[in-house]
């Protein structure tokens, strides 16, 4: 599974730089619209839309979101209203792993959908117009998370970190994590010319971000029976199962820059 991790992985990375240095906005944001309508098709199968003309409607459903923001200019201070309602998702979710988690139904999986999938098209658009550069280090940051988690985890891992959720995920690979990103941080600090402080302490909470992502989508997946949520990324399992820790983290990120003056 290893192998076929790295092998899709290595195979992705080139595209994923195309797509987000070298294609023009327009198009970026045509190709951040498409992985999350293909998002949304799997996620229908969490409150259990299991049909084609189920997971069909919803896609569409999402799309016309997509094209109702698309429209409404991203760009536009009018929109923060979406960040700021992904932050209280994001902070409901953290409370629901905490304490809830063996309680779902159909309803909520429906609609956190929504929650989930807009905000984060909406976040990565935003971060690529105002620069490209911090979307693939909003990438990098979390990949790094990821890699440091994995293998911490796998060397040290003893103390599981929400055992009724993801009982694969360990507290000690929380800190591998933490520490691979904050070496990312550290780097991000020169590339774009930020004070130190502030940028690490923001980069740090996007890795928690990432985490409670992370968790979310394996709650809904645990609810619905399902160990990914797809079969398009050979090792790596469908396109959610690749962007979960993004769909938290870009808000969080684009929140906290917005907070330092950076977006604006």
């Amino acid at each position: 599974m290893l192998k076929q991790r790295i092998i899709t992985a290595l195979l992705l990375a080139p595209l994923a730089v195309l797509v987000i240095l070298w294609t023009p906005h327009t198009v970026t944001m045509a190709v951040f619209a498409v992985l999350v309508v293909a998002g949304a098709w799997e996620w229908a199968a969490f409150p259990g839309w299991n049909s084609a003309p189920a997971r069909i409607a919803y896609a569409g459903l999402m799309a016309a979101g997509i094209a109702a923001l698309w429209t409404s200019m991203p760009e536009s201070p009018r929109l923060d209203v979406v960040i700021d309602v992904a932050m209280l998702w994001w902070l409901a979710a953290l409370a629901w792993i905490a304490f809830m988690p063996m309680r779902m139904n159909r309803a909520i999986a429906a609609v956190a959908g929504f929650l989930v999938l807009l905000p984060v098209w909406l976040a990565l658009v935003r971060l690529h117009g105002r620069d490209p550069h911090l979307v693939l280090f909003l990438v990098l940051v979390v990949v790094a998370a990821d890699v440091g988690a994995y293998f911490a985890g796998r060397a040290f891992g003893k103390h599981k970190l929400a055992p009724r959720v993801s009982p694969a995920k360990t507290w000690e690979g929380v800190f591998g994590g933490l520490a691979a990103s904050a070496l990312m941080a550290g780097v991000g600090v020169y590339w774009f010319d930020v004070t130190p402080g502030p940028f690490l302490a923001l980069c740090l909470v996007v890795v928690v971000a990432s985490i409670v992502g992370d968790l979310t989508e394996s709650l809904f997946k645990r609810h619905a029976g399902l160990k990914d949520s797809g079969s398009l990324l050979p090792g790596h399992g469908g396109v959610l199962d690749r962007v979960d820790s993004v769909t938290a983290a870009a808000p969080v990120f684009v929140f906290g820059l917005e907070w330092l003056g950076r977006l604006s």
